[in-house]
């Protein structure tokens, strides 16, 4: 009955919005710190994505761990996007037919582009999969299952690739300024008196997110990470 309530109300459903978006933002510090690894050498970049295929060895099994975590992640995203598509509906219903005119003046640009923001990563998302997880875009020297180094690195000397990945994290840095800021005020950290600090602390999160995520392929692209030597 209360998970009933918490997806028929406004309230609950910012709420969903608010905690899913709580795990998002981890899962991302934590992906972005996996992927700085990368300048410490193709053996040790390796070795890291194979522990996170064989966490929790040897209790449990190949991809285990590593599955369960994909499947939060999804379930988390799909609950993300289905209450942000259901309150944009219930705003649309509640508007009164004759109010066209949008206050753009109140409106910075984080807020006007985040659902526009939000279809961009969602569908990079299955194209980064597709990428490097998948294997079905090609790469120079072809896809390596077991080698992520080589498909990473093979992957950003395309600059089609980086330029459509740099869109992307750009978009999620503004998608993370204005959601986490949203998040705060969600779950009642809205006091006037820490409001610039909690807004502040907001923009740097998607300022740290742009710039983790984007320093990887600049740096392949400009020769800064290579290949190892054959």
């Amino acid at each position: 009955m209360a998970v009933m309530t918490l997806t028929r109300s406004t309230i609950g459903k910012k709420v969903i919005m608010a905690v899913t978006g709580l795990v998002w933002i981890g899962f991302l510090v934590f992906h972005m710190y996996g992927n700085l690894k990368v300048y410490n050498g193709a053996e040790y970049f390796n070795h890291y994505a194979e522990f996170l295929r064989e966490m929790g060895s040897p209790l449990f099994g190949h991809l285990h761990i590593l599955t369960i975590l994909r499947i939060l992640v999804t379930v988390a995203v799909l609950l993300h996007i289905w209450a942000a598509v259901s309150l944009t509906r219930a705003a649309r219903n509640a508007r009164p037919q004759n109010y066209e005119m949008k206050r753009l003046v109140q409106a910075d640009y984080a807020s006007i582009t985040m659902r526009y923001g939000g279809l961009v990563i969602a569908l990079f998302l299955l194209y980064h999969l597709a990428h490097f997880t998948w294997g079905l875009i090609p790469i120079p020297g072809g896809f390596i299952t077991g080698d992520a180094y080589h498909n990473l690195v093979g992957g950003f000397q395309n600059i089609f690739n980086v330029l459509f990945y740099l869109i992307a994290v750009a978009a999620l840095g503004l998608h993370l300024y204005h959601g986490t800021w949203s998040m705060f005020q969600t779950l009642g950290f809205n006091n006037q008196k820490y409001d610039s600090t909690l807004r502040g602390a907001a923009l740097v999160l998607g300022i740290l997110m742009f710039l983790g995520f984007a320093i990887v392929p600049l740096s392949v692209l400009f020769g800064f990470v290579k290949l190892p030597l054959q």
